[in-house]
């Protein structure tokens, strides 16, 4: 076992710990918030495109957490309870943007690109920019897998155990995302 995962094993024990007692439960989640907030921040940003409401989703995904905590059983590690929840934050986000959307179909990309350009925290390098217009092309599931598997760089295994499915549709969603993303951006350069 490496140093790094011996210390991750040690943090969210500590962390389990301090939330399972109510004196410390508030300094176990100030710890939890920051062990996990970047990791977390990312992988969200990664579904939702935009700083601001990733920042937003991100503070969604603390409330339920604290909320929640007294029902995590422990069944799965504390980080793959913690993408679940921020993966369906990320969702429940993505739906209701979907639904609020008043830009014609015809115009989506100009939206879109619109407003990647304006987040002052995006890097606009031209092949990054395209494959974030293609990820916006990919049904939810597929999407989800791949920013998993290809920003997160998260094994199948733990992927399976964040979202409950298996390993071989996983790897299915992975492979079609992979190559509707090669078929958009060949057709977009």
């Amino acid at each position: 076992m490496s140093a790094t995962s011996e210390h991750n094993k040690d943090t969210e024990k500590n962390i389990l710990s301090q939330l399972r007692n109510s004196q410390s439960f508030e300094r176990g989640f100030s710890l939890l918030v920051h062990e996990y907030k970047e990791r977390l921040y990312w992988h969200i940003r990664n579904m939702v495109q935009n700083h601001d409401d990733a920042d937003e989703v991100l503070q969604n995904t603390f409330i339920k957490v604290f909320k929640g905590f007294k029902n995590f059983r422990g069944d799965a590690k504390l980080y793959t309870w913690l993408y679940r929840i921020a993966s369906n934050e990320s969702i429940t986000f993505l739906n209701k943007r979907k639904k609020q959307a008043t830009i014609d179909i015809d115009n989506e990309d100009i939206g879109l690109l619109h407003v990647l350009k304006a987040d002052s925290y995006f890097d606009s390098e031209k092949a990054t920019l395209l494959l974030n217009k293609a990820l916006e092309i990919l049904p939810t599931k597929q999407k989800q897998v791949f920013v998993m598997r290809y920003f997160d760089q998260l094994a199948y295994k733990d992927i399976s155990a964040v979202l409950e499915t298996s390993i071989g549709g996983l790897k299915a969603s992975y492979h079609h995302a992979v190559k509707k993303i090669e078929v958009f951006v060949k057709e977009n350069v």
